[in-house]
């Protein structure tokens, strides 16, 4: 049997009535305050997931950067033989397509110290060419100058370094190394005193107070290399593809070499980040369920209250799918608007995260993202569109599953129950 009076699918009465239950009056005020609880937790919800997700992305762009801007993409370590032939195996990588620099390197451990503090070093003898074209050096020195650098005898240390050894640009750091000149008595340590020819300030703490540059023939001397390098470092044009790059970085260097890329040195800390980003993700998307939940919740209690209107609007010839409508109206509509909310704050949030840290470090006198602690010397935030679209369909999907339930309830609502005691 047809039913009466059909009504178009979501016509204005529809919207009428089911906004009109979103305004609770005194007797149904503890609907209304579960409804403003469904709102208020899609709303946090989706902003925490949207900020959350921002930052870690950003932590992790950051220190991708930071990474792969000091560190090669590609290191090239000798076999057999010693990298003696160093200057010709550079040259002929850096003419592969899509390599950008090969930078020939000597690394050793030291003790760098001053009149007033000391600290331990990693030193890297590095051409002044190749210094230069490292942009996250050769863009970020705060005192001093790398001219000359080839020539002379100068050492380029971090900002935080500096600051370990209360020196700057123009002052005296002594550097000792456990292996140097061989005596009847034994291996001595090497301690020689180098002028700080530049100051630079990478924002990753542990490279700004814990890495040294020197140049490569004073490097040599310094670690007794015999004309050799430890390594050489090959910087590519597209990091994330780099191993398409092995087999032609393997044929251009034409001898014996061991290859390790910056996945691999740094797979564990990649995927522990990985790791933590995918559980915050689930951890978080829980609030926005819980709130779905309380319009599941929410809805109910309101069929319960509404059966007589319910009831009067069958009779006065409403359809099932125009009661279902309503509710569904209803219920979509505090997580439609939540949602909507929830992404504003968040993006307003993220795009003003640095300030807002600073705001709150001063407020309560405390450093709220320690350097020292998470590497980084501000708070990134990266906004990927496609995660935060993810985030928005998620909590509307959830939003509209929430109500059809309690909506299929209230269209199955038997009028004559309803009114049998009326």
């Amino acid at each position: 049997m047809s039913e009466p009076n059909a009504t178009p699918p979501f016509a204005r009465f529809e919207w009428m009535l089911s906004l009109r239950y979103l305004r609770a009056r005194r007797k149904e005020g503890f609907i209304s305050v579960i409804a403003g609880f469904s709102f208020l937790g899609i709303m946090l919800g989706v902003a925490t997931l949207i900020i959350v997700m921002a930052v870690m992305n950003g932590f992790r762009k950051e220190l991708l950067d930071k990474i792969l801007g000091l560190n090669g993409h590609l290191v090239i370590q000798p076999l057999e033989s010693p990298l003696t032939d160093w200057e010709m195996v550079a040259d002929r990588v850096a003419g592969v397509p899509g390599v950008r620099l090969a930078a020939a390197l000597v690394e050793g451990q030291a003790l760098a110290s001053s009149p007033f503090h000391s600290g331990g070093v990693l030193v890297r003898g590095i051409r002044s060419a190749d210094l230069m074209k490292l942009t996250s050096i050769a863009n970020n020195i705060k005192q001093g100058t790398f001219e000359g650098f080839d020539s002379g005898q100068g050492l380029g240390i971090g900002r935080r370094l500096a600051d370990q050894l209360s020196v700057r640009a123009g002052d005296n750091v002594t550097l000792v190394a456990p292996r140097g000149a061989v005596t009847p008595m034994g291996t001595t340590p090497r301690i020689k005193t180098y002028k700080v020819a530049a100051v630079f300030e990478i924002g990753m703490s542990e490279y700004d107070s814990g890495i040294v540059f020197m140049p490569m023939a004073e490097a040599q001397l310094y670690f007794n290399r015999s004309g050799d390098v430890t390594a050489i470092e090959v910087y590519t044009t597209d990091p994330d593809h780099i191993d398409r790059f092995r087999k032609l970085v393997s044929d251009a260097a034409n001898r014996p070499i061991f290859m390790i890329d910056w996945r691999q040195r740094n797979a564990t800390f990649f995927n522990a980040l990985q790791v933590e980003r995918n559980v915050m993700f689930l951890i978080l998307t829980m609030i926005v369920l819980v709130a779905a939940l309380n319009i599941v919740s929410g809805l109910i209690m309101l069929v319960k209250d509404k059966g007589q209107d319910i009831a009067i609007l069958r009779t006065m010839g409403a359809s099932q799918g125009s009661i279902m409508r309503i509710f569904l109206i209803t219920g979509a509509s505090i997580g439609v608007v939540g949602t909507f909310v929830g992404f504003m704050v968040g993006l307003l949030i993220c795009l003003n995260i640095e300030s807002i840290r600073q705001f709150l470090s001063w407020l309560t006198n405390t450093p709220l993202f320690d350097p020292t602690l998470y590497f980084l010397s501000r708070l990134p935030a990266e906004i990927d569109f496609g995660e935060t679209a993810a985030v928005v369909i998620m909590a509307l999907t959830l939003s509209f599953l929430a109500t059809l339930y309690p909506a299929w309830r209230a269209a199955r609502l038997d009028p004559v129950d309803a009114l049998r005691y009326e």
